[in-house]
């Protein structure tokens, strides 16, 4: 990466930290963090997709894709057929309801107990986790800043820009578009890194796969099995059991909930989940093809630094550069989402209804501000610790297994469910949570439950088929639990009572019309970004016309946005 990538980049991530300041003049906490449920519904799918793609696409699955082919690809497509059950299922009926946030509807479905127990757990750990995202994606990009011997942002060891540095770096620039303009910027720059990555990688994939020698040497030159979907370790029961964690992590995370009541009804509340759902079904295919067809370039690279790898071997100087820029505020999308939520879930729920009830809207947004950075704080120590904890990859696998169904299994069924209480959630939290983390510890390799002899048939079992092992504790326990309750209760829950009273005073409210601005917005940023290339295209001179023709793309593609906007037959944004 040369001095043209670097500029670019800067250039890049100034305008995503400009873009977030254009909406720095909130009035109250829902516009700060429910986008006053002026959200369009595209823009609201995208950013779902941006949210569960930027972080694990270059470094996890990318990596999963480098070493297994197309089972990476598979693990993609479960994902979209999850969420357009979700969409079916649950993304109506939680904009149904009227509320703001997961958390307020937990408030009065379960009670204050249980939303603060989530409101801590599931804010330390979600933002601890997207350290990690920062921290494994600032290894990637590093390799490519080589810095001179004895520099002062050098890393000793490899002779590479820092990574500590670098993983800070991206966290300041998720804590400043945070902190400046609540959801709606974070919407916004979910929306451009889309376009970005998505022209930049279908610029890469032909490039690559002509490098290798086409589209048949990566089918019968790779590895055997490299093109079978599944495989020892991702079998067709784990596929079947992720898309079944994701359904639940979709329908209840609470950053995923913030995305459907962001909006201005229910039908638009589907639709952006079903954009979602398509989007993962038809991409990952097309995503995951650098990494495969770098495999037959160097099958001893490091696995996660494989699809930078690929970018790097085919994009010229300053389209590299774009790219990096995008993949780091990609990832930082997804860290940017997880702190406004959980921020807005901090502010509520412990500010305004524990200690300043009669704050004003002008208090709450700037208390709101003061907790993001606070919160911040958590990311900055995720990025610090987890690279001490073992591989990002093996750790966001067994997390995410593990703890979607105690956290957010109660809350899903509480959407639909009479019967369900405040002591039943609490039981059911705990008692699998306690379980799941207990059995995942106990049976690693030298942990006290290997040590029992009557139970070596069932830690062989575990360890041989621990992907799968991890889905059964995080779902089927707290499944079975709810299951139980609801069968054997009879009475009627008082916090059901209270959601279906607030679901009626809201259907009678007048409907908000869905904002024009983000595609304006969107339109004149993809057309900036065009310009700024077409400048490079000059100043470079190695494939210059791939630059060019990038630009041309771009600038069209903002040029349609605006013109879609004015157009009086355009859809409904």
């Amino acid at each position: 990466m040369n001095s043209l990538d670097l500029i670019v980049i800067v250039i890049y991530l100034i305008g995503l930290i400009g873009m977030g300041s254009i909406f720095s003049r909130l009035k109250n906490a829902k516009e700060m963090f429910a986008a006053g449920g002026k959200s369009p519904w595209w823009l609201s799918g995208l950013s779902s997709f941006m949210t569960t793609f930027s972080a694990g696409t270059f470094v996890i699955w990318g990596g999963i894709s480098y070493r297994y082919g197309m089972v990476g690809v598979s693990i993609l497509v479960v994902i979209g057929i999850a969420a357009l059950f979700v969409g079916w299922f649950l993304a109506g009926k939680w904009k149904s309801f009227g509320y703001d946030s997961a958390a307020h509807f937990i408030n009065d479905r379960f009670g204050k107990s249980l939303v603060r127990f989530y409101t801590f757990l599931q804010g330390i750990v979600g933002l601890f986790t997207m350290g990690g995202a920062v921290y494994a994606l600032a290894v990637v990009v590093v390799a490519l800043i080589p810095m001179p011997e004895g520099h002062l942002f050098a890393d000793p060891a490899t002779g590479n820009f820092s990574v500590t540095i670098a993983s800070l770096i991206i966290c300041i620039l998720v804590i400043a578009i945070t902190f400046g303009g609540g959801l709606w910027a974070v919407l916004m720059t979910d929306a451009l890194q889309f376009i970005i990555l998505t022209v930049s990688v279908l610029m890469v994939v032909p490039l690559i796969v002509i490098k290798i020698g086409g589209p048949m040497q990566l089918a019968t030159a790779s590895p055997t099995g490299f093109m079978s979907p599944v495989n020892d370790e991702f079998s067709w029961l784990f596929l079947v059991g992720w898309s079944i964690v994701f359904f639940f992590k979709l329908g209840g995370e609470w950053a995923y909930v913030q995305r459907f009541v962001c909006v201005p009804n229910e039908k638009d509340a589907k639709k952006s989940t079903y954009l979602f759902g398509l989007l993962y079904i038809v991409s990952p295919l097309i995503w995951m093809i650098p990494p495969m067809a770098y495999r037959l370039i160097d099958d001893t690279a490091n696995y996660e630094e494989a699809y930078i790898l690929a970018c790097q071997t085919v994009l010229p100087a300053g389209m590299l550069g774009l790219m990096i820029a995008a993949m780091c505020s990609a990832t930082a999308s997804m860290a940017t989402t997880q702190l406004n939520v959980f921020a807005g879930a901090f502010t509520s729920e412990f500010y305004q209804r524990i200690f300043k009830p009669e704050a004003t809207d002008k208090e709450v947004v700037h208390m709101g501000r003061l907790i993001t950075l606070l919160l911040g704080g958590l990311i900055i120590a995720g990025a610090l610790l987890i690279p001490f904890l073992g591989t990002y990859t093996g750790y966001i696998l067994s997390s995410v297994a593990i703890l979607t169904g105690p956290l957010i299994m109660p809350t899903i069924w509480g959407v639909y469910s009479k019967k369900i209480g405040l002591k039943s959630a609490w039981i059911i939290s705990l008692v699998s949570l306690f379980i799941g983390v207990t059995v995942k510890i106990g049976f690693q390799s030298g942990f006290w439950l290997t040590n029992i002899e009557f139970l070596n048939p069932i830690t062989a079992g575990f360890q041989n088929n621990e992907r799968v092992a991890d889905i059964i504790l995080g779902t089927v326990l707290p499944f079975v639990m709810l299951l139980s309750i609801e069968i054997f209760s009879t009475k009627t829950d008082e916090g059901w009572q209270k959601v279906i009273i607030r679901r009626e005073k809201i259907s009678r409210k007048e409907e908000v019309s869905p904002s024009s601005f983000p595609a304006v917005l969107c339109g004149w940023a993809t057309i900036i970004v065009a310009i700024i290339m077409i400048v490079i295209s000059f100043l470079g001179s190695q494939k210059s016309w791939l630059i060019a023709g990038f630009s041309l793309i771009l600038f069209l593609l903002g040029m349609g946005i605006l013109r879609l906007v004015k157009s009086k037959k355009s859809i409904r944004i």
